[in-house]
């Protein structure tokens, strides 16, 4: 039988659950991962192999164990083929990446989700089977690409050319009913919320008038939703 380092609980088996999932790999993007999903009153098991890793991480997830992944005999005793989300952060090593997910997928884990760390990796991991394939650094880059060369606050990108934008208004709606403004006719956009300066997020209409200090939420093909919020 392999050898595991437990921390915080003895009893890995207990935490695989319905609304449970367990994160392989507890680098920088498992383990925010790991603490938002905690944070939000997810149940988290966590694995990594490195053992000082797994010790910072003590106490602040239900389960945490130090154990090399990539061993199906392993895998089995940690219960992780009973967790119907499973996780794969790992992106120091493709290999055992690779090897881990190959693990989950004959266990047929639900829902596994797998980083990858470049595009060959990601084709490997999707020639797999993996239906969702992660790029934490590529989409991220993306996203502050697209930040830095408008005036958007917060960016989605809900599809292929698709977002969803967070943005101060344009001064050529600010005054105006959005019916007058005629924003989706000349822009191609939609502005489908705004949130009053101290206020909250409220749907819109063609009724709603837009203010100067307000924020608006608007929707659309992405060339259309950042040239949108270039308008001054």
């Amino acid at each position: 039988m392999a050898k595991l380092r437990m921390f915080s609980g003895s009893d890995a088996s207990s935490v695989a659950a319905a609304d449970a999932v367990a994160v392989i790999g507890l680098g920088r993007f498992g383990r925010a991962l790991a603490l938002e999903l905690m944070a939000n009153g997810t149940e988290v098991l966590g694995v990594d192999l490195d053992e000082s890793i797994v010790q910072e991480m003590n106490g602040q997830l239900t389960h945490v164990v130090s154990a090399d992944s990539t061993r199906e005999e392993v895998l089995q005793q940690l219960a992780v083929p009973e967790f119907d989300r499973v996780v794969v952060a790992i992106g120091s090593d493709i290999q055992a990446s690779i090897l881990t997910t190959s693990l989950l997928l004959r266990f047929n884990v639900a829902h596994v989700w797998a980083k990858a760390v470049s595009d060959a990796h990601g084709t490997i991991l999707e020639q797999l089977g993996v239906s969702h394939v992660i790029y934490p650094e590529k989409e991220m880059g993306r996203r502050v690409a697209h930040l830095v060369r408008g005036s958007m606050q917060d960016y989605l990108e809900i599809g292929d050319n698709f977002s969803l934008v967070k943005m101060a208004p344009p001064a050529a709606i600010i005054g105006k009913t959005l019916g007058e403004s005629r924003v989706r006719s000349t822009a191609g956009v939609t502005v489908t919320a705004v949130r009053p300066l101290g206020g909250t997020w409220t749907y819109t209409d063609e009724k709603t008038i837009i203010a100067a200090d307000d924020t608006i939420l608007v929707s659309g093909p992405t060339n259309k939703a950042e040239a949108f919020s270039l308008r001054r």
